[in-house]
């Protein structure tokens, strides 16, 4: 067996006191855009606040949406910038930065191209919520997009010696006359270090309880599906440089978050890209599952609280590895029959046997009457062992932050472009609107990463 890829941040006496491009966060974002500056010929530092790096971006199991590529043409799917435009515009309740969306949209294939250049092969397909093609790419082994990303990415790291520091938390960053300077750190030691760029990829806010109390408190006692890093570290030290902040309010809730137990736990929204249902605790569907996160979250905050179960078969878990590891810590409740899930779960036997046969015949007319579904119909749910997780919404992700231009520079309250200060990844808001589609968040972190690299080095030179 092949020895597993252990990554080892650099030692804090080996930071240097100036670098061309400085880059805060060690997630998708903070390592693309790292990883493209090197290549172009700068010299970039990635400062990781926590003692693990990937930041969310471990956490992402889904895929990766890009539209026009040749992973989809491979699987006979002919798709157009535009649809995947209109189809997050309309799922951003049509709020959506046209600027930022248009580049969006017509640079993810690009991004894949250039994850397959560095051997990142994103070759198998599914579909999310609120989506009507097959667009998001992910690995054919299955595994999850997050995990996968960072690790291969940090094999560039590793490769091109770029220095990345873990435990060091920025305090400030620094300029003169308009132009950024350097930064101010901590570590064991305070830290100044000079710079004329700063890419800002420090995540969004999801896990922090004060700026959520500021913008959105009706959700402070939710769980959150993120890491304890994500508490916009990034937007306060861009504030106070003068950034303007975009859509702050609009925070996504993810509807599917398994959280009896002491850690909250996404399950990714392939599942229900496979073919899996939502049943209510009398074990009859109430939604349309792959509608948008907003109105799926909706749906099942209107049962009351007590959440609702995603009911999937073998077949279906063969297709989502995630599962394996849901299992693995506990959260897949089996049973060998319906009637033997039923008991597990306490819905009634003879409802969810119903229930199922009625969409085990809507996939087979692929026509759900019931909730007008028409994706993630590929396969049944008719081959046992059965399987349940019981979900509720969690606080996922924040679309708000600061406003950017699609250069990934940061705009002052005026609109103007604050020079030499990037940012790239959940940190910028405006993409999503009031809706992030499921996929967009890794394809932003790439699309947008690659974009600040290229941008610092225009910058520079």
């Amino acid at each position: 067996m092949a020895n597993k890829f252990v990554f080892k941040p650099n030692k804090i006496e080996e930071l240097k006191d100036s670098y061309d491009v400085i880059i805060v966060g060690s997630g998708g974002a903070g390592l693309t855009s790292a990883i493209q500056a090197y290549e172009l010929g700068l010299s970039p530092v990635i400062l990781e606040k926590m003692d693990k790096i990937g930041g969310n971006t471990n956490r992402a199991s889904s895929g990766m949406n890009a539209a026009e590529t040749f992973v989809q043409l491979n699987h006979h799917i002919v798709d157009s910038f535009q649809e995947f435009y209109d189809e997050t515009f309309i799922g951003g309740g049509k709020q959506n930065n046209p600027e930022l969306l248009k580049f969006f949209t017509e640079h993810g294939a690009l991004a894949i191209d250039w994850l397959d250049q560095h051997g990142l092969k994103l070759d198998d397909l599914t579909i999310t919520g609120g989506m009507k093609t097959m667009r998001t790419h992910r690995p054919s082994s299955l595994m999850p997009i997050g995990g996968y990303l960072v690790t291969e990415l940090l094999k560039y790291v590793e490769k091109y010696q770029i220095p990345l520091f873990d435990n060091v938390k920025v305090t400030d960053i620094l300029s003169e006359n308009g132009q950024i300077t350097g930064i101010k750190a901590e570590s064991d030691r305070e830290i100044e270090i000079k710079t004329s760029a700063v890419i800002l990829a420090t995540g969004g806010f999801g896990a922090g309880k004060d700026l959520l109390a500021q913008y959105r408190s009706d959700l402070l006692n939710l769980r959150t599906t993120n890491q304890p890093g994500a508490t916009g570290d990034g937007i306060k030290l861009a504030q106070k440089l003068g950034a303007q902040l975009v859509d702050m309010e609009q925070v996504q809730v993810h509807p599917t978050v398994q959280q009896d137990t002491p850690h909250a736990y996404l399950i990714g929204e392939a599942v229900r890209g496979e073919g899996a249902i939502l049943v209510n605790d009398n074990g009859t569907r109430f939604v349309n599952e792959l509608d948008t996160r907003k109105n799926v979250t909706q749906a099942i905050d209107d049962l009351g609280g007590t959440g609702a179960y995603l009911i999937f078969d073998t077949d279906i878990r063969k297709r989502v590895k995630a599962i394996e590891f849901y299992d693995h810590v506990g959260l897949v409740k089996t049973g060998q029959t319906l009637a033997d899930l039923a008991a597990e779960i306490k819905v009634g036997a003879n409802k969810l046997e119903e229930t199922v046969s009625k969409w085990n015949q809507a996939v087979k007319n692929q026509q759900d009457t019931e909730f007008n579904r028409s994706t993630g119909m590929e396969r049944d749910i008719s081959d046992g062992p059965f399987f349940a997780i019981h979900i509720a919404p969690a606080v996922h992700y924040t679309m708000g932050g600061l406003k950017i231009n699609d250069k990934t520079q940061v705009l002052d309250t005026d609109n103007k472009v604050i020079n030499g200060l990037y940012a790239a990844g959940e940190i910028a808001g405006g993409l999503h609107g009031n809706n992030r589609i499921g996929g967009n968040s890794i394809a932003e972190t790439v699309v947008f990463g690659r974009q600040a690299g290229q941008q610092v080095y225009k910058y520079l030179h």
